[in-house]
């Protein structure tokens, strides 16, 4: 099992989700982040007054699939959330050891 995380643009998520559920994934984990890469942030002017702005909003998905799934998975997010330009995000893969489903007690495959 394989924990997949991406770090994507907020406008991008209703295109990534559908191009995941193109493919069958429908189970994930969505949260809005703050952060900056590359980007370092901007500049903003508020009431005259000029201030950084150091963390840039972000969506944070995350979503536990098959070693099998891993390839399919994060070429559809790479080609949903792609515009070309910084700050377009990341993706991180992981290895899972055990998953256990509160609910019924199911463990692993069977959990997912």
């Amino acid at each position: 099992m394989k924990k997949i995380e991406a770090v994507i643009k907020p406008f991008k998520l209703e295109d990534v989700k559908d191009a995941l559920a193109n493919i069958g994934i429908t189970g994930m984990t969505v949260s809005e982040v703050k952060g900056y890469g590359r980007q370092k942030g901007h500049s903003e002017l508020y009431r005259g007054a000029e201030y950084v702005v150091d963390f840039l909003p972000k969506i944070k998905m995350e979503m536990i699939v098959t070693a099998e799934q891993v390839d399919e998975v994060t070429t559809a997010i790479v080609d949903a959330a792609r515009t070309g330009k910084i700050g377009d995000g990341k993706i991180f893969v992981s290895d899972i050891d055990k998953i256990i489903r509160i609910r019924t007690g199911e463990t692993d495959n069977e959990a997912v």
